[in-house]
């Protein structure tokens, strides 16, 4: 560092973690070994987006800047020979988005301090990462607590001349879940045909859209459950549960460029057949207080107009105006649908074992020291297990380590395959005329 033999940035308290309007402060530590001249030092607190079609690309197709404040601790002047400290404090907008970090882009924050040195002298530069977690508050989106449903029609042919139908029902317990929180599936099947159906598979994925100029979707499947198909001419019933591992939130609210979205998806392989509930991740779980009690058994029951429901209709009718009278009104459930595999279990079928604080969000909230990496002592102050970032709230000098389950961890980014086609939105999802899932009459 030439004449430096220290330039660097502290945090009060260490602290890298902040939230929305809150001061974020510290001290700029400059040695030197000789006196150096400067015309100012001056201090920059940087917050900003910037998104790409290329994979992590560092030069942006668009950016968008959320602050940018500068602060002069010193004007022109000299710097001795020794140890000198300039203090510095700035306050975090209260509209800037959750920090962020994917393969096609990030939400970033950062302080940086320069010494401006006169003509022809070379300036020294230092910066220092900081991490923004702007909490998602569950109660504040309507109908949270209810259960979501979905149900979906499907005429096929088979043996060539054979035609069968095929009724497929969803129901999650809640639409937001917390990480840590257990999403409880239900799903139903009423096979009126002469053939099996194919394997059944519920899958919670990740949905990241990166608006550059043709807008990127990066799908991401983050756990699967798989269970058996339905024999011919049955009615079977399948229950299932996914915990929800260290994710970002849904939604950035005050990012335009990045957006994130959740769903589960339920198929059949044989006959293709997908229904799609959309849900929110968040960071404040949603209050069942008794007036708002979830539902101790979240069974698919035939949705009508009389559910209140309305807002989350049937994402295809039935084919024949008779259809449901045949399929939803006819005998009890015959059959139990066994599950085959579990991304979230090992090989002896138990959940995968995580540390408490793998899913906190609140102050003080760190690994016990047991659960360090002894040879790690450096370790980034967010969880990377979906390769975004995941800030963890800490305190003094204790230092996190990113989730380490391999059982939580979905595939990596490189096994993502361009272009996808987006699956819907909320609101798509919530409308049989623009969801992509219905089926016409034939």
């Amino acid at each position: 560092m030439g004449k430096l033999q220290e330039f660097d940035i502290t945090f009060t308290n260490n602290k890298v973690v902040y939230s929305p309007g809150e001061s974020i402060s510290g001290t700029v530590k400059i040695t030197s070994g000789s006196s150096l001249q400067y015309k100012a030092i001056k201090v920059n607190c940087l917050g900003s987006c910037g998104v790409s079609n290329k994979m992590n690309d560092t030069s942006w197709t668009l950016e968008e800047q959320y602050f940018s404040s500068t602060l002069s601790v010193a004007d022109k002047g000299t710097l001795t020979a020794g140890e000198h400290t300039f203090p510095f404090q700035f306050v975090i907008p209260v509209a800037a988005p959750t920090s962020f970090e994917g393969p096609f882009g990030k939400i970033v924050y950062r302080v940086r301090a320069v010494i401006d040195t006169p003509r022809f002298s070379k300036d020294y530069k230092a910066q220092k990462p900081f991490y923004l977690l702007n909490l998602l508050n569950l109660n504040q989106v309507p109908d949270i607590e209810q259960p979501s449903y979905a149900v979906t029609t499907k005429r096929f042919s088979y043996l060539l001349v054979k035609t069968g139908t095929l009724m497929l029902k969803a129901c999650s317990d809640l639409r937001g879940y917390t990480p840590g929180q257990i999403i409880r599936l239900a799903t139903e099947i009423h096979n009126k045909s002469g053939k099996d159906t194919g394997c059944v598979l519920a899958s919670l994925i990740q949905k990241v859209t990166y608006k550059t100029k043709r807008a990127l979707y990066d799908l991401r499947t983050i756990a699967e459950v798989e269970g058996a198909g339905v024999k011919a001419g049955k009615h079977a019933e399948w229950r299932e549960q996914i915990i929800v591992p260290p994710l970002p939130q849904s939604a950035l609210a005050g990012c335009s460029l990045i957006e994130i979205d959740y769903f589960i998806q339920v198929s059949l392989k044989s006959p293709e057949t997908v229904v799609t509930l959309p849900i929110y991740i968040g960071n404040i779980a949603v209050n069942l207080t008794p007036s708002r009690a979830m539902p101790s058994t979240p069974a698919p029951t035939p949705i009508s107009p009389n559910t209140g429901l309305e807002e989350v209709t049937p994402s295809a009718p039935p084919a024949e105006e008779d259809l449901e009278e045949e399929l939803g009104a006819g005998g009890s459930v015959s059959d139990e649908i066994p599950t085959k595999s579990h991304s979230q279990q090992d090989q002896s079928g138990q959940p995968p074992t995580m540390s408490p604080s793998a899913f906190s969000y609140a102050p003080g909230a760190a690994f016990p020291p047991s659960q360090r990496r002894a040879d790690d002592t450096s370790a980034p102050l967010f969880c990377v297990s979906t390769g975004s970032t995941i800030p963890f709230f800490t305190e003094g000098n204790v230092t996190p380590v990113p989730t380490s389950c391999p059982l939580i961890l979905p595939p990596e980014y490189s096994t993502w395959d361009y272009p996808h086609e987006p699956p819907p939105t909320y609101e798509e999802s919530c409308s049989s005329n623009n969801s992509s899932f219905n089926n016409s009459r034939p």
